[in-house]
């Protein structure tokens, strides 16, 4: 029997086996060729050669490449995937498209969406709903404290330009604009600032602020009690400054962050002072011995009344004193032990000047009697220190008051006419200014040396002449005292620094060489230009007032009185009666001058010549009706 061409010819069969490509290449004939790696694709058919049916048929053509990809299942799959691939860039097209001129989706703005419309509109919107709030009370929450701001006030507003560039465009990534259908995005409004205008405001937010309040050690009595620290609390400068910047447009309740206020004494320090010093500093007395057996004693409650305590800058407690107190317990104790420095003065007697020594003072150093304190309080046995002294010189010794030359009368004047007030008020005056010294080039004030002149000081209610009318004041005659004074500097040959008349003559005292004065307002002055210092001496009677001016004598004084000229009348004043009217008939006023004339006391040499003009008003007729 014929066997089929493939089996006879083994060998053409193997080659065109390794020509074909696909899985459907023929059976190995043998193992003619047995390197060739095992394939898994079917094998052919091959005939039956008692097969007579299927003789003289040709085998049918297999493909080529490889089935899957040819399968319908597959072409199917490839073919909505691409289907799929471009609805969906379509869709983004689409949507990128008319989204153009909107605010992308998702996006939040001061808690308003604004996605997805368009942008001229969410700006309208925003605007209407943000801007007004520039204006509107802010609600602040500073701890337990509830206040307002003005934004405005505070420099603060949007920026909406720059709020909107924030915003952005439309996204080109088409995954963020997958999921913008999804989730929101807030956008913080930009805030334009006025930094001085922020700053000066949450400078005024500071007012509630609550200070530490330090630990400290008090004092019932005698019994030391400890005072533990109540911690304080401050504003966070910097953080309320960005929650302010980053919230404000909200117009909710903001809560403004806080701060531990510091904290200067720990609370075991105050424990500390307690046991180590406030306890043994009124555990017995302190004395500070003086001189002349004189001692000075503190107490355990006078003790506590001075002694304080005050932060260490350490985190502790330290014991401090508060020495004026002390010195008012301690003073009058110690004062018999201590001599107080006299300035060397002097004493005329008959007409002769005579130096009275100066005295050397004999002081405490309290400060540094004091220094000794710290110690003591923590003593536990000996709680004695010594009182500290030093000497204290007098501001003229007695050898400069020997070399002023005072020895005799430069000057002199007295006045008379008044009593009563008016001569209590002139006698303690005088008692003051007795004993004055003035030393060459120095100027003499008597506001300045007197000081104030009150009731304290002695002076009492007392006529005076106010506005050309008669009326009381306290110290009033006081101007008699001037005048006399006036008159010996003025015949002493002393410069005139600075006097005032009245404004209405008064007959007891010499027309145009008068003077004045008022308490802090109008004052008399004279310069010692001699060589030699002055000394003022003062005497009173019942009716008379005399000052004399001591030193060397070098010059001769003369006054020349002018005429009175230009002379006024007086008006009429009608007043109710009563205490506050007190008539007078007036006098009427007049110009008048006075010359001084000083020469050489030796040479009889004219020196100078000086002319003073003065012009006194009427005084006004004053009737009680």
């Amino acid at each position: 029997m014929e066997q089929p061409r493939s089996a006879q010819q083994p060998g053409a069969h193997q080659a065109a086996a390794q020509h074909q490509s696909g899985p459907q290449s023929a059976a190995w004939a043998g193992d003619s060729a047995p390197t060739q790696p095992l394939r898994t694709s079917p094998r052919p058919t091959v005939p039956d050669p008692t097969d007579k049916r299927r003789q003289g048929r040709s085998a049918p053509e297999q493909p080529s490449g490889p089935s899957g990809l040819r399968s319908p299942i597959a072409q199917r799959i490839g073919v909505g995937v691409g289907a799929l691939i471009v609805a969906c860039g379509l869709a983004y097209v689409a949507d990128l498209i008319l989204s153009s001129g909107q605010v992308p989706r998702g996006v939040v703005v001061a808690g308003i969406d604004i996605g997805g419309k368009d942008t001229a509109a969410a700006t309208a919107e925003l605007r209407a709903a943000v801007d007004p709030r520039v204006d509107q009370e802010l609600p602040l929450q500073i701890g337990d404290v509830q206040t307002r701001l003005t934004p405005k006030t505070a420099g603060l507003s949007a920026d909406w330009d720059a709020t909107f560039a924030r915003v952005g465009g439309q996204p080109l990534n088409p995954i963020t604009r997958l999921t913008s259908l999804f989730i929101t995005h807030t956008v913080p409004v930009v805030s334009t600032i006025d930094e001085r205008a922020l700053d000066a405001q949450l400078t005024a937010l500071r007012v509630h602020d609550r200070a530490t309040v330090e630990g400290t050690i008090a004092f019932d009595g005698a019994r030391p009690v400890a005072v533990p620290p109540v911690p304080g609390r401050i504003l966070d400068g910097p953080a309320a400054r960005t929650v302010l910047i980053e919230n404000w447009y909200l117009g909710a309740l903001l809560d403004l962050p806080e701060t531990a206020a510091p904290i200067a004494v720990r609370a075991e320090a105050v424990e500390h002072a307690l046991h180590t010093i406030a306890e043994p500093a009124v555990s017995a007395p302190i004395v500070f011995a003086g001189k002349n057996n004189a001692t000075g004693r503190l107490e355990p409650e006078q003790i506590a009344s001075i002694i304080f305590f005050a932060p260490d800058g350490q985190g502790g407690l330290a014991a401090a004193f508060k020495h004026e107190a002390a010195l008012g317990v301690l003073g009058p104790q110690l004062a018999p032990s201590e001599v107080e420095a006299k300035d060397a003065t002097f004493a005329v007697t008959g007409s002769t000047p005579t130096v009275v020594p100066a005295v050397v003072g004999d002081k405490i150093n309290w400060a540094k009697t004091l220094e000794q304190l710290p110690n003591l309080i923590v003593a536990a046995q000996e709680r004695t220190a010594q009182a500290i002294y030093e000497k204290v010189d007098p501001k003229l010794t007695t050898e400069a008051a020997n070399a002023l030359g005072v020895t005799e009368v430069m000057g002199q004047f007295t006045t008379s006419g008044f009593s009563g007030p008016s001569g209590v008020n002139i006698r303690v005056v005088a008692r003051k200014v007795n004993g004055a010294i003035v030393k060459p080039g120095e100027t003499f004030s008597l506001n300045d040396f007197t000081g104030p002149r009150g009731t304290a000081e002695g002076y009492v209610e007392s006529g005076i002449i106010d506005h050309g009318r008669p009326s009381t004041a306290v110290g009033g005659g006081i101007s008699q005292f001037a005048t006399t004074l006036y008159n010996a500097a003025y015949f002493a040959g002393m410069e005139d620094a600075g006097h005032t008349e009245h404004s209405y003559y008064i007959s007891r005292y010499p027309a145009a060489r008068e003077a004045t004065v008022f308490d802090g307002a109008i004052d008399l002055k004279f310069r010692n230009n001699s060589q030699s210092g002055v000394y003022i001496e003062t005497s009173t009677t019942d009716s008379e007032v005399t000052v004399r001016l001591w030193g060397t004598k070098i010059v001769n004084v003369e006054s020349i009185t002018g005429e009175k000229t230009k002379p006024t009348e007086p008006t009429e004043i009608k007043l109710p009666k009563g205490k506050e009217c007190i008539a007078t008939e007036g006098a009427p006023g007049f110009t008048i001058s006075d010359t001084r004339v000083i020469t050489d006391r030796k040479t009889s040499r004219e020196i100078s010549r000086s002319t003073r003009t003065v012009k006194y008003d009427a005084v006004p007729v004053v009737k009680c009706e």
